[in-house]
Formats: C-alpha cells, sequence, structure tokens
C-alpha cells in the first residue's frame, strides 16, 4: 500500500500527531487544543512549548483555515483509512459567561445557571479559565457565603444551591490568582463560609469544603493562617475523624499541616482533639503519603505540652509512632523519631520512660541505628538512648543483638 504523507504543518509539535482541533497561542504558534490545555493548564506551564517564550496571554484563538484544511485532506485520502475529524464544538466566550451569571437574579434562576455552568466546565480547561475571568469564581463564592440554603426538586432529586456552588467552584481549579483572591474575600469571610459548610453540609459537601481550603492554604499568608478561628479546626478534625473519602482525609491533614507551624494553631489543633484521630487512623493506615502526613502532624503537635500530654494519654499514642519508624519511609521515619525525641526531652516522666520500654519503643530506637533510615533519624535515636541510658542499658527488655549497639 502506498504510504500517506503527512504534510509537516498539519502535525502538532507536542503531540507529533494530526491536529484535530488547531488553535493559536500568543507566539503565533500552532498546536492541537487539547494537546496545548494540557500543556499550560494541566502542567501549568506559561511558555510555548516550541519557541520557549512566554506566553502573554493565554487565549487560544481557533485556525480555522489550518482545520478546513486538515479536514479536506482527510476527506481526499478516505481510501486510505483517514479518518475525518468534525468540527469541533467552539469553547466558550467570556461575553457568554456574564450574560449567563446576569440572567441568575433568583434562586431559581441560580440554579439553572449552576447547571449550565457545570456543563460549561465539564468541557475542558479552557472554558473553567474563562469561567473564572468572567466573574463565575465571585458569583459561586457569593452564594455559597450566603446563610441561607435553597433546595430545589427536581428530576435528579433534591440539590442545594450551595451544595452545587461549591462543587462547581471546587472543579473549576482556580489559578492561584484566583485562590488568593477566594482568601482576600470578605476579609476571610469565605473561610468561615466553608467551616460551617464542614459542620452542616453533606459529606460530599464538606470533602469540597476541605479540598478547596487545601487548595487555598497552599497560595495563603500566615497572616490568615493566624486568624483560624477554634472552629476551623474543630471541624477539619470532624472530618478527618468521619473518613468521608481518602481524597478528603488527604486535603484535611494537608490543611492541618500547612496551619499548624504556628504555636496557637498547633493548641488549637491539639485542643480539638487531632491527636487522637490521628492516632487511631495511624492505627489502620498503610497509604505512604498519607501516613508520612499524620506523622509531619503529629510532630507539629507535640511540640506544644497540650500536643504531647494528648499522646501519652492515648493508650497507642507511643507504640503506633514507633511501629511506624522503618515501615513507612525516610521521611516518616524522621518525623517518627523526632515525635519521640519531644515526649523524651520535654515530657519523660518515670512512667513514660518505663512504658517506651516496655512497649518496644527503646528496641527500635536501638534497631534505628543498625540500618539505614537516614542521619537525622539515627542522631535524634542516639540522643533519646543517651537521656534515659541509666534507666534502659541494662534491662532484659532489649535483646542482645540490639544491645550492642546502645550508644555507651
Amino acid at each position: 500500500m502506498e504510504e500517506i504523507q503527512v504534510p509537516p504543518y498539519f502535525i502538532c509539535p507536542i503531540s507529533l500527531e494530526i491536529m484535530k482541533d488547531p488553535v493559536t497561542i500568543s507566539t503565533g504558534m500552532t498546536y492541537d487544543r487539547e494537546n496545548i490545555e494540557k500543556w499550560i493548564f494541566n502542567a501549568k506551564n506559561n511558555t510555548c512549548p516550541a519557541t520557549k517564550q512566554s506566553l502573554t496571554c493565554i487565549e487560544l484563538t481557533p485556525n480555522v483555515t489550518l482545520r478546513r484544511f486538515i479536514q479536506s485532506w482527510c476527506t481526499l485520502n478516505e481510501s486510505h483509512g483517514i479518518e475525518r475529524f468534525p468540527t469541533p464544538k467552539p469553547p466558550v466566550s467570556k461575553p457568554q459567561i456574564i450574560k449567563l451569571l446576569k440572567e441568575a437574579k433568583s434562586p431559581k434562576l441560580q440554579m439553572k445557571s449552576l447547571k449550565r455552568l457545570r456543563s460549561i466546565a465539564s468541557e475542558n480547561d479552557a472554558n473553567k479559565r474563562c469561567m473564572e475571568s468572567a466573574g463565575a469564581m465571585e458569583f459561586l463564592a457569593s452564594i455559597i457565603n450566603k446563610n441561607v440554603n435553597e433546595v430545589f426538586d427536581d428530576e435528579e432529586g433534591f440539590m442545594s444551591i450551595k451544595d452545587e456552588a461549591l462543587s462547581i467552584l471546587y472543579q473549576l481549579k482556580l489559578s492561584e490568582n484566583g485562590l488568593k483572591s477566594l482568601i482576600m474575600n470578605g476579609n476571610g469571610e469565605f473561610i468561615e463560609s466553608l467551616t460551617r459548610v464542614m459542620q452542616h453540609g453533606s459529606y460530599e459537601s464538606r470533602a469540597y469544603a476541605v479540598m478547596l481550603m487545601k487548595d487555598m492554604f497552599e497560595v495563603s499568608t500566615p497572616t490568615l493562617l493566624l486568624s483560624l478561628k477554634q472552629e476551623f479546626f474543630t471541624q477539619v478534625v470532624q472530618v478527618l475523624r468521619d473518613e468521608i473519602s481518602q481524597k478528603a482525609t488527604k486535603a484535611s491533614l494537608q490543611v492541618l499541616v500547612h496551619a499548624c507551624p504556628f504555636g496557637r494553631n498547633r493548641v488549637k489543633a491539639a485542643e480539638a482533639g487531632a491527636i487522637r484521630v490521628l492516632v487511631d487512623l495511624l492505627l489502620d493506615s498503610s497509604e505512604k503519603r498519607v501516613c508520612e502526613l499524620m506523622l509531619i502532624l503529629l510532630d507539629q503537635l507535640c511540640q506544644t505540652a497540650e500536643g504531647r500530654a494528648e499522646l501519652l494519654n492515648h493508650p497507642g499514642g507511643l507504640a503506633i509512632v514507633s511501629k511506624k519508624i522503618l515501615r513507612v519511609s525516610k521521611v516518616g521515619s524522621e518525623r517518627a523519631t523526632k515525635i519521640l525525641y519531644s515526649i523524651s526531652k520535654f515530657s519523660s516522666t518515670p512512667s513514660v520512660v518505663q512504658e517506651m520500654l516496655s512497649l518496644g519503643v527503646v528496641a527500635k530506637l536501638c534497631l534505628v541505628l543498625q540500618v539505614d533510615c537516614g542521619s537525622k533519624a539515627k542522631e535524634r535515636a542516639r540522643e533519646i538512648l543517651k537521656f534515659h541510658a541509666k534507666a534502659w542499658r541494662n534491662s532484659p527488655c532489649i535483646p542482645n543483638n540490639l544491645l550492642s549497639s546502645y550508644p555507651f
């Protein structure tokens, strides 16, 4: 069979495949829409893949002439098995979004607009960015900020207008500037609105609230984090306790990790019951990143007297922290030994020292000195063993093969 020669200008420089929907970017280069959207929105690149020039804007202009050439070429070569690409659906425009938002003047019309916005957002990432620039983010946030939450009954069942707005807002995957704008919304009002959703919303909405908050906290400032109220920590910990979903659990942990480099927040998280929940979850958790986040958070909280007291009050606290050493990752081992270091240095009563021995914590620390688990973990394990050498080094609880590594 005769080999078909594809004109080189039909080929997308990113995928090296024939373009189905050619679009031109601000540098004048043309790419297939799907590929360039992944490059800009998913990979978060702000340069042209071919020229490496910075993109002055992210507007993607359909190259209609080239698309028609490609379609004609496909038709002419149909006998060789080449299929003609259908004409793609044009992306939404900013005026269309603005018109849609202006029409949403009553709760019933708002719900109608929300359904349309959900459909538009689900089509592609370009639509999401268009919605953000046209004011959809502010529209959705205003609905979530309202104290009243209208519920409508339609063919899909009962639907809450606030829940619908929240799920769309999360699915927009806002830009960094958009997230910062949300943070400043009403001088912290939006954080309080999300806290109320976590307290009173459905399981699904509570998950969306904490996942959106995780995105916001990644670009947040210390000023906002230091202003978080006790109720916020109470509700995030409750989401953790309820184990709504793996994504919600992970997002909750990340939210607390972002919030707890500050002493006041550590105390608030400990008072919200975070330690007990974390220990209970660690007992059953095996997913590497989740375990790392839990140990990072426990380490932060155990740098306060309140956190250490809560860990020691839990019957499985010391045991599970020790158990995770050498079983998660190098990061996990370093954080776990740091937690034990904080306990040993600041909260080591005679009963705690004896408990660490009887639970096998001391034997695990001796093992740390014998294996490759990171210099920080080894250093802290050695310090802990030195702290209590008089009470531990002659104990029959330490196996002989490990006793040889005890740092006399």
